[in-house]
């Protein structure tokens, strides 16, 4: 017998960073947001660079990169996906709570298929502390990326070449 289970969404945490409690806000949820292209990253604007490994439970860990933004324990985060990438944003009307566990980013399922994300996958992170946005790439997407590259430099047409 099947049965189906309603999700459980927690209530905003207004205005606390330290994951204390606080009244839950009472509006209504927000839209979930649509997906939408990576910002543009550059060494300029000051990218930090990580590598993490996806659990069983879809969390990654990386003590410099959440350091480096700032992101503490009860920050909320919104989170889109599209072909080849996840993008995090702090957003105080985020679905998505920053677990008590130090460094720790929880990508929900649906968010690590429609990119390519499995257990166990290893994953390029992307920071950019003035703009608040981490950006998680699979490396099937980094491996596809550079083998662009490759074949746009010998001025050649990349195969299909899967990673």
């Amino acid at each position: 017998m099947n049965r189906v289970v309603s999700p459980v969404i927690p209530p905003p945490i207004a205005g606390r960073r330290d994951g204390g409690h606080a009244r839950p806000d009472r509006r209504p949820a927000a839209a979930l947001p649509l997906a939408n292209p990576p910002p543009p990253l550059s060494v300029a604007t000051g990218v930090l660079y990580g590598m993490g490994s996806v659990d069983s439970s879809g969390r990654l860990c990386n003590r410099a990169i959440t350091t480096a933004l700032d992101w503490r324990p009860g920050d909320r985060l919104t989170m889109t996906a599209d072909t080849g990438h996840v993008t995090a944003r702090r957003d105080p009307t985020g679905m998505i709570i920053l677990p008590h566990k130090p460094a720790a980013i929880l990508i929900p399922a649906a968010l690590r298929h429609r990119c390519g994300i499995a257990t166990g996958d290893r994953v390029l992170l992307a920071a950019t502390a003035d703009q608040d946005v981490l950006v998680i790439y699979p490396m099937g997407a980094v491996h596809r990326a550079l083998i662009d590259h490759y074949h746009t430099e010998k001025g050649t047409p990349p195969d299909d070449a899967q990673p």
